[in-house]
This record gives structure tokens, C-alpha cells and sequence, in this order.
């Protein structure tokens, strides 16, 4: 019988995982902002989590759990990317004006918006982490009978929130298309992915 009180705990913490600032949504905002492949970039970081929360249900993330070799490679290999991401925010945010002109519409077509999309969500362990690794590990933990629920909400929280990420980022291209504002932009992201890199390590 399907849980609606599982369901929203999945929702719940499906939500909590995914809301927080992150490569992903910071990838999405700057879609939305120059207007270019945003539902085709939207729909790529929901296909990624739904398959990525589906290993989790399947098992993987009880075997990730089990290897310490593979909890610290993703541990270290989450850190060094979120590393790696924040450094760059924070120069481009140094850089200011220039920046965010070079980061504006491109000649790409589609092929090279998914190619974006798909290394900033696949080539990111912490995204593993939050998926596989910890989605997996609770709903796997639940009755049998209450998995379906509890998948189905965590699912839905991605569909939810990076639809409404990509939406509203396309609304108010105007005022995150300003200099000065994307310059808070990008410092504000480069921060929070230095600080959850030290969180990663220190988990």
C-alpha cells in the first residue's frame, strides 16, 4: 500500500539534500540566466538524481557503506571537486565584470549543454554521497512495502526543485545578469562549496 506519510519523508529528505547550494543548482542558475538549454539542463539533473537515488534503492548504497575504500574515495574525491568548484566561483568573482561576459551565451548547441550538465553532476562524488550513499542507506532501511513511497518522494523533491530552480533563475536573468549581483553570485557559491568540502572531510 502506498505510505503518503513515507512519501513526504522522502520529499522531506530528498529536499533537505538537494536545496542547499551546489554545483548542480549553481549550474542551473547560470542556465537560467543566459537563457539558453535550460529545460534540456533541467531535465538532465533529474534524470542524473532519479537514477542516481534508484542505485541507492537498488543496493548500492548499502555496499558503498560496507567498503570503507569506496566511502573514502568518495569522501576525498567529493572534497577535492566541491574544492575545485569554490575556487573557481571565488576567481570568478575576482574577476567581476569580464567574468561574467565570458561566462554569458555561447555558440554551443544542445550536445555541448548536456555534455556541461552531465560532468558537473556525474564528475561530483558528493552528489554520490547525498544520492546512493544516503538516500539509499534510509530507504533501504524501511519496509519493503514502503520503499516504492519513499523513492517515489525523494524523486519527486529533485523534479520539484530543479524545475523551480530553472524557472525562476530564467525569470530574474535580469537582476542575476547584473555584474555586481552575479559577482555576489558566484562568492556566495564559492564559499558554501569550500565550507561543505571541509564538512565532507570532516565526516
Amino acid at each position: 500500500m502506498f505510505s503518503q506519510q513515507v512519501f513526504m519523508q522522502g520529499l522531506g529528505l530528498g529536499a533537505s539534500l538537494i536545496m542547499p547550494i551546489g554545483a548542480q543548482n549553481a549550474h542551473v542558475i547560470r542556465t537560467g540566466v543566459r537563457g539558453r538549454h535550460v529545460a534540456l539542463t533541467v531535465a538532465a539533473c533529474v534524470l542524473v538524481d532519479i537514477g542516481l537515488i534508484a542505485l541507492g534503492m537498488a543496493g548500492f548504497g548499502s555496499l558503498v557503506s560496507s567498503s570503507p575504500a569506496l566511502l573514502t574515495a568518495c569522501r576525498y574525491g567529493g572534497a577535492a571537486f566541491l574544492l575545485w568548484y569554490g575556487l573557481r566561483c571565488l576567481m570568478s568573482s575576482w574577476r567581476g565584470a569580464a567574468a561574467t561576459a565570458a561566462n554569458g551565451p555561447h555558440s554551443g548547441g544542445a550536445p555541448q549543454a548536456l555534455a556541461s550538465v552531465l560532468a558537473i553532476s556525474l564528475l561530483n562524488p558528493h552528489v554520490y554521497l547525498d544520492t546512493v550513499v544516503l538516500l539509499g542507506a534510509v530507504g533501504s532501511s524501511l519496509a519493503l512495502e514502503h520503499r516504492h513511497a519513499f523513492t517515489a518522494g525523494a524523486m519527486m523533491a529533485s523534479l520539484l526543485w530543479f524545475s523551480l530552480l530553472g524557472l525562476l533563475a530564467r525569470q530574474c536573468a535580469g537582476v542575476l545578469g547584473r555584474p555586481a549581483v552575479w559577482r555576489g553570485v558566484d562568492a556566495f557559491t564559492g564559499v558554501t562549496m569550500l565550507v561543505l568540502a571541509g564538512l565532507v572531510l570532516r565526516g
